[in-house]
């Protein structure tokens, strides 16, 4: 059986999964100042910041149009691939796994099979990459592949900690947020991705410990163990503070796995710049 795999330009992909032929990456509009960009193509990392804090308008992001989707896929069946897995961002800041369930049965040149991630960049992209580990197989076939995707969904986290949540409650994107709008001056809030949801998990006073809280979490809170899990520290343009939390991950253990990444301009715009995270996923 010939599968292929689909996702959202909001998952970060190490790059020789990226080139393989039997990846489709859809990406995600961006709307700032009325003009519609496309993720990794019209709009980058490079210079995102400073066209963000000079928007007159809060942007927005919104999602692929259907007619594009049911194309791409009818593309991919004409080019003899049985199956898609079809993994995207969380449908709590979402509509897009939503929309592909309401017409993927309709697609007549291949099987869709939509995937919620629950969250969205490195952990993502690693469900993203063992599902192309899978399709390789002699014996693949979707069930197979959707079945282990929901065994590593239940292992991930995503911890966040935002320099300013406005980003998140404007965009409608935090789901218990207006408890503590009042506070927001005083506190660094550490949030977490919950079934799908971006929602408050602690309040600390300062960056810093809010930082090292998350690695604690990280390192001993999750359901998988420390060496069997692939950390992905994850920043909107804040390499600095991001390197300083490898350091810290490292320093607890140099045998970890510890990568730092980017998150893109759609998740950036609304986390907000300086916003670092960690994400934890198992490297099988």
């Amino acid at each position: 059986m010939k599968i292929a795999v689909v996702t959202d330009s909001t998952a970060f992909i190490k790059e020789d999964y990226r080139n393989r032929e039997d990846l489709f990456i859809v990406p995600v509009p961006l709307i700032m100042d009325d003009e519609v960009y496309l993720e990794g193509v019209d709009i980058h990392l490079d210079g995102f910041y400073d066209k963000l804090n000079q928007s007159k308008s809060f942007p927005k992001t919104s999602q692929p149009a259907i007619g594009e989707l049911i194309e791409l896929y009818e593309k991919i069946g004409a080019l003899g691939y049985d199956a898609v897995i079809s993994i995207h961002m969380s449908s709590g800041i979402s509509g897009l796994y939503s929309s592909l369930n309401s017409f993927s049965e309709e697609i007549e040149s291949t099987s869709v099979y939509p995937f919620d991630s629950l969250l969205t960049s490195g952990p993502m992209g690693k469900m993203v990459e063992i599902a192309l580990d899978m399709v390789t197989a002699e014996d693949a076939n979707p069930e197979k592949i959707l079945n282990k995707l929901s065994d590593i969904r239940e292992k991930v986290e995503g911890l966040i900690v935002v320099d300013d949540l406005n980003h998140l409650v404007r965009g409608g994107r935090l789901k218990n947020g207006a408890a503590i709008i009042g506070t927001l001056l005083k506190i660094k809030p550490i949030l977490k991705f919950q079934d799908g949801d971006i929602v408050l998990s602690e309040k600390i006073r300062s960056q810093k410990k809010a930082l090292k809280r998350v690695e604690d979490i990280a390192l001993t809170e999750i359901a998988c163990q420390p060496e069997d899990s692939t950390f992905y520290v994850i920043h909107c343009n804040n390499l600095e503070t991001a390197k300083q939390v490898e350091q810290d991950l490292l320093a607890t253990n140099s045998g970890l796995e510890v990568i730092i990444c980017d998150f893109g301009p759609v998740i950036g715009t609304h986390l907000g710049e300086k916003s670092v995270a960690i994400g934890v996923a198992p490297k099988h």
